[in-house]
This record gives C-alpha cells, sequence and structure tokens, in this order.
C-alpha cells in the first residue's frame, strides 16, 4: 500500500529506489534486491492493486441484455476505481507518456477491460441501439467519470460529504455508470460520431 502511495503522490520519475525504501521503511537495498529494479517494483505493485481488481470484473453474460451488460461492466469498474483511489492518479500520470509503463497498463488491464465490452457494444451498435463510436472516443467517454470517485479534494469542493461510506461509494459508482451508459446509448438518436 505504501508503494502505490509513493508512486500516486510521487509519479514514476519522482519515486526513487530511495525514497520508495524510506517511504516503505526498509533499508535502501529492499528494491533491487527483492524486485531487481524500481521498474519491476512498480509492475509488482500495480498488479497487486489491480490484479483482483481485473478478475471481479463481469464476465460475458448471454441472458443479459447487452445494454444491462456494459452497464454491469461499467459499474463494476467505477467500484473497482472506488477500491484503489491511488491507481486513478497513477493512471493519470501514466496516460500522458509513451511509456513502458503505459504498455503495461493497457496490455494487462485496459485492453482486457474494453475486451468484456467491445462485443456489448458491437451488438448494440450492430441493432441500432448505439451509434458507432471509435474506441478512443468510446474510452474516454468512459475513463474520466472515475474522477468522481478518486478526485476526493475536488469532490469535496463539489459537495461530496468529508467522510464517504462504501455505500455511497458504491451509489456513485452505480450513478456515474447509469450516467455513462444511458449517455452512450442515446448517441444513437443522433449522429454518428467521428473521430
Amino acid at each position: 500500500m505504501r508503494g502505490l502511495e509513493a508512486f500516486a503522490e510521487l509519479g514514476y520519475d519522482h519515486a526513487s529506489a530511495r525514497e520508495l525504501a524510506r517511504r516503505l521503511g526498509v533499508s535502501h537495498n529492499f528494491i533491487n534486491d527483492r524486485y531487481g529494479s524500481k521498474a519491476a517494483f512498480w509492475r509488482a505493485v500495480v498488479d497487486h492493486a489491480l490484479g483482483v481488481q481485473l478478475a471481479r470484473l463481469p464476465q460475458a453474460d448471454p441472458s443479459l441484455d447487452d445494454a444491462e451488460q456494459l452497464r454491469q461492466i461499467v459499474t463494476a469498474f467505477y467500484h473497482a476505481a472506488a477500491g484503489t483511489p491511488m491507481m486513478g492518479r497513477i493512471f493519470v500520470n501514466e496516460f500522458s507518456s509513451d511509456t513502458e509503463r503505459l504498455d503495461y497498463l493497457y496490455e494487462r488491464y485496459i485492453a482486457p477491460t474494453l475486451q468484456l465490452m467491445v462485443p456489448c457494444i458491437d451488438r448494440l451498435v450492430a441493432s441500432g441501439r448505439m451509434a458507432p463510436i471509435p474506441m478512443h472516443v468510446l474510452f474516454f467517454a468512459v475513463i474520466p467519470p472515475v474522477s468522481g470517485i478518486v478526485e476526493v479534494p475536488l469532490a469535496r469542493r463539489l459537495g461530496r460529504p468529508e467522510v464517504t461510506s462504501p455505500q455511497q461509494q458504491a451509489a456513485t459508482a452505480e450513478a456515474l455508470a447509469g450516467l455513462v451508459v444511458n449517455g452512450l446509448l442515446a448517441t444513437a438518436s443522433g449522429s454518428h460520431l467521428r473521430a
């Protein structure tokens, strides 16, 4: 947890092995001795934070309506974000740089999450219930609302209660997912999106 906090607060480039060791309360050689490199430690921290959440995302359920299945996937993604808010900061830091870390996040976590959504979206588009939307537009329609859950200082300024219970977090995740999925489905009545 302290490793996640350090990378979230400092960013990868400013989190030296010595500073990470200090925050972890271990010797300055610990990261290199145990993980081999700061990069390997970063991957271990990310895997620990996101591995369980990825496993908890709902799998394809042919008995569900595609819109409901999409809503469940997006809701589960928001629930996962609420459970690991510091990962939101790490994602923001990594999304703006073309690095091996971004490749790692994309291959291990982003692409598998998108692969869960794409079949539902394809069927929704084919049935006319959703307009065709380029993947990069879709991704940025789904991801930024996570800030309503993980950007606590701003959310408080916007009226979020100081103390938030797990039930309030769940309600926020469900409200955001409903808003996003309903918005995506509403695109069927408008013009096709091209970008």
